[in-house]
């Protein structure tokens, strides 16, 4: 759920700000700007709180945040090469690792952690960062196009499986082997998502008029949704609700799609005996005879409900969350604002906005707020770690693999435990286990 801004003018807002992305459940914002990158808490309408802020590396253009963790992934234009990840709340480096070219995107969940490269993916176990597989043979992918589950159970990985085709690669992150491919468009895919549980995966094509969902891992069409039949656009977000009852596509247009997913009952009796319903059985009943694009097109669904901005032409992602028990549509673009907008789920319709944030004003900064709402919890060993020492801190070889990752820079001693290193509290999971240079496993290549 990553979209890198449009280029603009120097000096513009788009220049300032570079990327955006919301986080795998939908409750943090994190934006990549010139100056650094920063975070924030999604928890109410009202307010925009800056969780952290980091100027520590310029020209930001990748910037992700496992889940509500003080775990993040950062890329800068400065060394595009160069994948750093940051337990931020420490204000410590855990690792960082550089590639043959240039990174395009990252996707990680709490099990698995994707680097995508034009031609290749790398696949990291999270907890120790170890490379396990580099997918090599894989069509040119000039965009980072990928997605990966955000439930570790399966860390199902899609990607394209052809640059001329809308082809779909649904690869097993856990077992590390390919499930199946899937014919999923005509032209060329430009967003593909899974759900929250990993059981289905909607794609869209670079024409943006129709919307597809399929089973996982089966690869079967479930749903076709229409965007819209009169311009081709370019969709720059595809999501899910966390509670798969949803699915919102946005684009470089002024409008936010959102498709409910249900299946419409087969028999209506009720009815039978109104003129509507006596034109609605006529009208199925003849697309039997029409010609298949025209009878595909008259069974797609349309919007449910949308969300009007009041641009087009910018770069935007979009998300639906639940902020204070109810339902919202969130939309982060590169003109520098956030918006908001209520969701009625039962009737759909124009969606209201109902707030407006600006991204890179001052905003209100309120660097350890998401700790202040959990309950007081025995001290981890995150907190512990963080106490100065009164002695030098011993260095050892960061760890490297085979396979395009080199060897990274040194990682201080007091980064390993001989348990689990929690990066909030106890009951945050994964626990990161920095792995030391000899710890090695083999590399797996395909």
């Amino acid at each position: 759920m990553e979209a890198e801004a449009a280029d603009a003018p120097p000096g513009g807002v788009e220049a300032a700000l570079s990327c955006f992305s919301f986080n795998q459940d939908c409750t943090s914002l994190a934006i990549g700007t010139k100056a650094g990158y920063k975070l924030f808490s999604l928890s109410s309408v009202e307010q925009l709180d800056q969780v952290h802020g980091s100027n520590e590396i310029p020209d930001v253009y990748i910037v992700e945040r496992l889940f509500s963790s003080s775990l993040v992934v950062v890329v800068s234009h400065t060394k595009p090469r160069q994948m750093n990840v940051y337990h931020f709340k420490k204000g410590t480096e855990i690792c960082n690792y550089s590639y043959s070219s240039n990174i395009l995107s990252i996707r990680l969940n709490r099990q698995r952690l994707l680097v995508c490269l034009e031609e290749s993916i790398y696949i990291h176990n999270i907890k120790d960062m170890k490379l396990l597989k580099t997918l090599l043979d894989i069509p040119a992918n000039p965009t980072g196009l990928c997605a990966l589950s955000i439930n570790h159970s399966n860390s199902y990985l899609a990607y394209p499986g052809s640059l001329t085709t809308g082809e779909i690669v649904l690869y097993d992150g856990n077992s590390l082997k390919t499930v199946c491919t899937i014919a999923a468009h005509e032209g060329t895919l430009a967003a593909i998502t899974f759900n929250s549980s990993g059981s289905k995966l909607a794609s869209a094509s670079e024409k943006g008029t129709v919307i597809r969902v399929f089973s996982v891992p089966d690869g079967q069409k479930l749903y076709e949704f229409r965007r819209g039949m009169k311009r081709y656009v370019t969709i720059s977000s595809l999501v899910f609700s966390m509670d798969s009852q949803f699915l919102c596509a946005s684009s470089n247009t002024e409008t936010v799609h959102i498709f409910k997913l249900e299946h419409l009952t087969t028999s209506r009796p009720e009815e039978a005996s109104t003129w509507s319903g006596y034109m609605g059985k006529m009208l199925m009943a003849a697309t039997n005879y029409l010609p298949a694009q025209v009878s595909d097109m008259m069974n797609q669904d349309r919007a449910f409900a949308t969300g009007r901005l009041n641009f087009s032409g910018q770069k935007n992602i979009c998300t639906l969350s639940t902020i204070q028990k109810l339902p919202r549509l969130l939309v982060a673009s590169s003109d520098g604002h956030l918006y908001i907008y209520n969701l009625d789920p039962q009737d759909g319709g124009d969606c209201v906005l109902i707030k407006t944030h600006s991204l890179l004003g001052s905003g209100t900064t309120e660097e350890n707020k998401e700790n202040d709402l959990r309950p007081s919890l025995p001290q981890s060993y995150a907190a512990t770690v963080a106490r100065p020492s009164t002695s030098a801190a011993s260095t050892v070889p960061g760890y490297s693999e085979d396979g395009g990752a080199l060897r990274g820079e040194v990682i201080p001693e007091h980064e390993f435990a001989t348990g689990p290193v929690c990066l909030d509290d106890e009951n945050e999971f994964p626990p990161i286990i920095l792995c030391r240079g000899s710890q090695k496993g083999k590399t797996k290549q395909s």
